[in-house]
């Protein structure tokens, strides 16, 4: 039986998270949802992330976009790589905020792809803008039936 594209996007997410140790142990992020070019993450700054100005490092913001970039562009089932990404810091985030990291694919064509990620805190602050662009690669995330 086939998958739906849904579903599909939901194992591929499972997959990826149970070989994250970096996102699930170090950073701390947990998978709200993922659907076929879109992903939502979530993580609390806790002490660890925070910098010498006692605010959340950068490096850890960016990644928890660029890891929400990677599974929506992974979602597919098709595996993709980051080519380029940039971001913008927006405003400080701070030790017991909730960042939520939302991103959706803006433009697929060939073997690229074009994501922005917007993360908030708690209260809906705008926190960063993050743009990731992908390359798709060779293989699968997961063996749905369909493929080499």
């Amino acid at each position: 039986m086939s998958m739906t594209p849904q579903e599909r996007a939901i194992k591929v997410g499972e997959s990826m998270f149970a070989a994250d140790v970096a996102a699930r142990e170090t950073m701390g992020i947990e998978i709200v949802s993922v659907a076929p070019g879109r992903a939502v993450l979530r993580m609390a700054v806790k002490p660890l992330h925070l910098n010498g100005h006692k605010i959340c490092h950068g490096g850890f913001i960016f990644t928890l976009a660029d890891t929400t970039f990677a599974y929506a562009c992974n979602s597919y089932n098709l595996n993709t790589v980051a080519s380029g990404c940039a971001i913008d810091f927006l405003a400080p985030a701070r030790e017991g905020d909730v960042l939520t990291a939302v991103g959706h694919e803006r433009s697929a064509s060939g073997r690229t792809g074009v994501y922005d990620i917007e993360v908030t805190n708690q209260r809906g602050d705008k926190i960063a803008l993050f743009r990731g662009k992908s390359y798709r690669i060779k293989g699968h995330v997961i063996d749905d039936g369909h493929g080499p």
